[in-house]
């Protein structure tokens, strides 16, 4: 991303790295060399380029755990996170003879002083600089932001584990170094069920902020802002992370391999097939316009935009083909570059239309059903039992008739433990990933003492895909929140919210109304939701759709992780397993060339 480009979070967060680490003690036509480690380089990779380092003076960067060349004449700028294995790293650099010119040292968060006394013994006279920067959070997208912290499910979710409220602490201590980053001292308020997670996280933020806002000197005593903080558990909806979706981005991520955004596929040059591979992220305008789409749109959408490139290049109007694309590419070079990128979401939506075509529409129509409770005529779901049925007996994966189940479960808020033995007997007995839902406060079995279900905005009125009905909780709640509609009773307040919050996009006497740009979102309100346990792409796309809707409030959403339907099972799976305590920060071990 090109410093300048605007993508919310990361932009943000481009110029406080930039402010803070790459301009502090910046000379004039000074090279200098910059040191990371896995998390900052996460941190980086998700919002600069290289070539933005090197117009501000950064000719390398290293990693701090590989074997590196000595460059005495020049200075090393490490962006770092403080954990004893980085010290350790950067003492050796400097302990016996210096391998740099000096050391300008940035932690992400705070240094514990154990850290720092082993720094000033070894290396003390090499330092130029040492702070603390808190930045302890990846931006993914520029309304989305995770904790990177994929583990913090097991921690907190598995009856093995120990160390749960240690990883609640670090949690809080991530979210604060967002509202941070954003100048933000939001009001914070929690889902009261279905479990107490939300509630201690949420005290945890607030005393943090409090702390936070009292130590920085910048901003001592800072009062709440116009935020809000919205602390929820991954329980609260466990429909939208298991439903297909429809709509670009989830379909392509559920139903297509994507690893690290990475799309790889065949494409033909000639007779010979060559793999290609294309990052899904904000650098691609297409795939931000279309990735909130209904795949329809997007199927009939790619093919338009293709012809009226290829209009005047001697196609004929008739189906848009890869190996028709291909063909003409090869004899066309000016061609390629403007059609490359429409390709390979042509070649992407393609793929999700045949795998819709397979198998995934008779499932929508099963799975929108029992998530509704009625069907798409209205009609309520009299025997849910039915409806499922079809699904079990047919040649669908196991991963989908888990699927089903689960949301048939949902849907009775419970079943009999004979239903549960017959529905096992479906699935190849994979029972864990069913019954350990009940550790997220989800009810499995059902009970006397069953919890009431969350009433639903009424949303017939709206026009949507008869596959699609289904609207994620998070949608309601978003809404709700902004229009100061939120019940107290099931959304407690950790602390209140400034006066001027007063809904619909209202503000006070004392704030101009704001545009529908991002500039004039940023200085208006900020809606801030935080779920525990992964945040699904459906719920993601709530985030843009309310703040485009509500054009005064600009809507974050964040969580330990980013949820897949296929990688939420397979968490819920893990929770049977023994796994030991989580790191204080995920660093990957790397061995020295």
């Amino acid at each position: 991303m090109a410093a300048g480009t605007d993508h919310g979070l990361k932009n943000i967060l481009w110029q406080k790295i930039k402010e803070t680490v790459i301009d502090d003690h910046k000379k004039p036509g000074e090279w200098r060399i910059l040191i990371l480690d896995h998390f900052t380089t996460k941190v980086l990779s998700s919002c600069c380029k290289m070539s933005d380092l090197m117009s501000e003076g950064i000719t390398i960067v290293e990693d701090l755990y590989k074997n590196r060349e000595p460059v005495p004449d020049m200075k090393a700028v490490y962006f770092i996170s403080p954990s004893e294995k980085g010290v350790d790293s950067l003492v050796n650099d400097f302990k016996s003879t210096y391998k740099y010119k000096a050391a300008y040292i940035y932690f992400t968060d705070y240094c514990p002083d154990s850290l720092f006394n082993k720094l000033k013994t070894y290396c003390a006279k090499a330092i130029r600089v040492c702070k603390e920067l808190n930045i302890s959070f990846l931006p993914y997208e520029s309304q989305v932001f995770t904790l990177d912290n994929p583990d913090a499910f097991h921690s907190i979710y598995s009856t093995h584990r120990t160390d749960k409220d240690t990883t609640l602490e670090k949690m809080a201590e991530q979210i604060v170094t967002l509202c941070a980053t954003l100048d933000e001292n939001p009001g914070v308020r929690y889902k009261k069920e279905p479990l107490d997670n939300a509630k201690k996280l949420a005290q945890l933020v607030e005393n943090k902020l409090g702390e936070h806002y009292e130590l920085d000197e910048k901003c001592k005593g800072k009062s709440k802002t116009q935020a809000q903080l919205l602390i929820v558990d991954r329980g609260f909806d466990p429909v939208s992370p298991i439903l297909h979706e429809l709509t670009y981005q989830a379909m392509v991520y559920d139903l297509i391999s994507i690893e690290n955004d990475t799309y790889k596929y065949q494409s033909k040059d000639g007779a010979v097939a060559k793999e290609k591979q294309s990052i899904l992220n904000e650098e691609d305008d297409l795939w931000t316009k279309l990735r909130h789409m209904h795949i329809a749109e997007v199927s009939e959408k790619i093919p338009k935009l293709v012809k009226e490139i290829s209009a005047n290049k001697k196609i004929k109007d008739n189906k848009i083909t890869m190996s028709g694309l291909s063909q003409l590419m090869k004899k066309m070079p000016s061609f390629r570059k403007q059609i490359s990128k429409k390709t390979v979401h042509l070649n992407l939506a393609e793929e999700c239309m045949n795998h819709f075509q397979a198998n995934v529409e008779k499932l929508c129509k099963v799975e929108q059903d029992l998530a509704l409770g009625a069907d798409t005529e209205g009609q309520k779901v009299k025997d849910p039992m039915r409806t499922l049925l079809p699904v079990l007996l047919q040649k669908h994966s196991t991963y989908d008739k888990i699927r089903a189940v689960l949301l048939y479960i949902f849907s009775l808020n419970g079943t009999t433990e004979e239903n549960l033995r017959k529905i096992f007997q479906q699935i190849d007995n994979e029972s864990n990933i069913i019954l350990n839902w009940d550790r997220l406060g989800v009810p499995i079995h059902s009970s006397s003492s069953q919890q009431r279900k969350t009433a639903r905005k009424d949303r017939s009125h709206e026009e949507t895909y008869q596959l699609s009905r289904w609207t994620p909780v998070m949608k309601d709640v978003m809404e709700d929140a902004i229009e100061n509609k939120l019940d107290t009773r099931e959304w407690p307040h950790k602390s209140e919210c400034p006066a001027a919050w007063n809904g619909s996009g209202a503000v006070s006497a004392r704030q101009k109304h704001k545009g529908s740009n991002q500039d004039d979102r940023r200085s208006g309100s900020r809606l801030i939701v935080f779920i525990i346990g992964g945040v699904s792409y459906s719920e993601m796309r709530c985030a843009y759709e309310v703040t485009q809707a509500v054009k005064s409030c600009e809507v974050i959403i964040g969580s330990t992780h980013i949820l897949t339907p296929r990688r939420l099972l397979d968490d819920m799976q893990d929770l049977s397993k023994t796994k030991g305590p989580m790191e204080t920060f995920t660093i990957i071990e790397e061995k020295a060339a």
